[in-house]
């Protein structure tokens, strides 16, 4: 069976899902976040009511279950440590910051997100209108910026590693102001941008086009529950800047809590992912 004819969906130069009409008459659609999550896409026969779910070679989906796993659970305890250092931080005696706590998380969140991008460097890859193939071989890079799944996720791991700077320069001791809006809380605010710059790509991924909400599609809950976890850790890095004048903090409450409940948005992004897999 063959394809006819391709329309493409999706915004700027990205495409989010493509529709083939098959020779047969049938309709066969390919879309990003199924296919590199799930390895699904589904086929419509001429005349049929219900499209058919199609999976896609064993091959795909053993490399999509185990990464999977590792990106869900390195975000669930990532989150979890990133939420204690915050409770910490906020609770604790007066000089306690949880400063190595985010460092343990960070090193979670990283890992999570170099195994986001490797979901979409072994992503199954569209043949035709009935076939969905695995890559030749596994790959722990590729260069990809014109898929908006690869960008997306190539993005947070950037973020990650921004955030590691940061978290590194916490650690520190006896900086002068100057130093520690240099070193600690300008890598923070390169780093919520690039998370926000990455969740905003997912939505565009899940949405086709202009986000918007598709409360039945449990991919848009991961995307968005992230986003609100990303917005969150922007506001707490905005109350964060220490003031040259003073040496304190914008807002130490907003700080601690935007932290808090950033976290905890990304530790039940990471539990629905154990319910996104193949």
């Amino acid at each position: 069976m063959s394809r006819t004819e391709e329309t493409a969906e999706g915004a700027g130069p990205f495409t989010t899902r493509l529709t083939w009409r098959l020779d047969d008459g049938g309709i066969a659609v390919w879309e990003s976040r199924p296919a590199r999550k799930r390895g699904l896409f589904t086929v419509r026969a001429a005349g049929g009511r219900e499209p058919r779910t199609r999976r896609a070679d064993s091959v795909s989906i053993g490399r999509l279950r185990r990464l999977n796993s590792v990106t869900a659970g390195a975000f669930t305890v990532g989150g979890g440590f990133f939420a204690v250092g915050a409770g910490v931080a906020q609770f604790g005696p007066g000089d306690a910051t949880g400063a190595w706590i985010y460092f343990v998380g960070g090193l979670f969140f990283t890992t999570g997100g170099y195994a986001s991008l490797l979901q979409s460097v072994n992503a199954p890859r569209q043949d035709d209108g009935t076939v969905v193939r695995a890559v030749r071989r596994w790959r722990w890079w590729s260069y990809e910026p014109t898929r908006i799944d690869w960008l997306s996720t190539f993005l947070l791991l950037a973020g990650t590693l921004v955030f590691g700077i940061n978290l590194l320069s916490s650690l520190l001791e006896g900086l002068s102001v100057r130093q520690v809006d240099t070193l600690v809380w300008a890598p923070d605010m390169v780093g919520c941008l690039l998370f926000l710059v990455s969740g905003h790509l997912a939505l565009v991924e899940v949405c086709h086009g202009r986000p918007r909400v598709r409360a039945g599609d449990l991919g848009w809950w991961i995307v968005a529950v992230n986003q609100l976890g990303s917005a969150c850790f922007m506001v707490a890095a905005l109350a964060a800047f220490t003031r040259p004048a003073t040496g304190s903090l914008v807002n130490v409450d907003v700080a601690d809590w935007g932290t808090l409940v950033g976290a905890l948005c990304f530790s039940v992004g990471g539990v629905l992912q154990y319910c996104e897999h193949p």
